[in-house]
């Protein structure tokens, strides 16, 4: 979420029924939230993220080019308008062997700039989840559902999804991640093909299929890290944490103590 927005957020809350210091104390939960609350808890080694480069073996070198093939075909894309009106495509990154991904709805003005998903403040947010998990960005991959920053941010319209989609079908199917963490109510929809509020749908895994003879994938809907940045609160932020716990024990993860 731009830095602006965020700073627009807070100055509505100042209305005539709320007083200043509730407001300090929001923005300050907010921000202990974003910088803190979730702390780095360990590491995890993992093979060399994706990034036009090399895989651990030979052996996995065709889910590479394949990963660079779809990228290569994402940024030469302009299927839709908002190919037209970007700066660059947002192709996704990370490991290409991950056994976690996480799927996002789309660019935005940070990302729309380097090229790179979840670069932002939401970014950030998501690189301290990651973290909390025992886990870097280098070890699991990260993408969206539509590869370009619809203008002004807007919600990405179902052409430009369906255009978009097959793109994201492919990294996943190449990548056969063990767990996918769909963040948002777009991403969980286009994923599961249903209409559900995230609400209803976040908490417990639900079966991803790559095609109809491989199996499944446990696909866990939790709410935007933009969306928790809007919308702080301690029930929010632990119903996030929850199901990266649920993601975690299916991992194999250590939970963290106190948490």
């Amino acid at each position: 979420m731009p830095e602006a927005a965020l700073v627009f957020t807070l100055f509505n809350m100042m209305d005539n029924t709320r007083d200043i210091s509730k407001v300090v104390r929001q923005h300050l939960d907010m921000d202990a939230f974003f910088a803190g609350d979730f702390a780095v808890r360990g590491e995890k080694v993992a093979g060399e993220a994706f990034s036009g480069g090399h895989a651990e073996s030979e052996s996995d070198r065709s889910v590479v080019e394949g990963l660079e093939a779809i990228a290569k075909e994402v940024c030469a894309c302009c299927r839709c308008g908002i190919g037209k009106s970007r700066t660059h495509a947002v192709p996704g990154e990370g490991n290409p062997n991950a056994d976690l991904v996480f799927v996002g709805e789309a660019p935005g003005a940070d990302e729309d700039a380097q090229g790179r998903p979840f670069v932002g403040r939401a970014g950030q947010l998501l690189s301290n989840m990651i973290s909390a998990m025992g886990l870097r960005r280098e070890d699991v991959f990260i993408c969206n559902i539509v590869k370009c920053r619809p203008p002004d941010n807007r919600d990405p319209s179902p052409d430009e999804i369906v255009h978009c989609l097959p793109f994201l079908q492919r990294q996943l199917e190449l990548i056969r991640p063990r767990v996918i963490v769909a963040l948002g109510a777009h991403a969980a929809r286009t994923l599961l093909n249903n209409n559900l509020p995230i609400g209803r749908l976040r908490g417990r895994f639900h079966d991803y299929y790559f095609s109809p003879e491989a199996a499944p994938a446990k696909l866990m809907p939790t709410y935007h890290p933009a969306y928790l940045l809007r919308n702080y609160s301690p029930d929010n932020r632990r119903s996030v944490w929850e199901d990266m716990q649920k993601v975690m024990a299916e991992l194999g993860l250590e939970t963290p103590k106190g948490k």
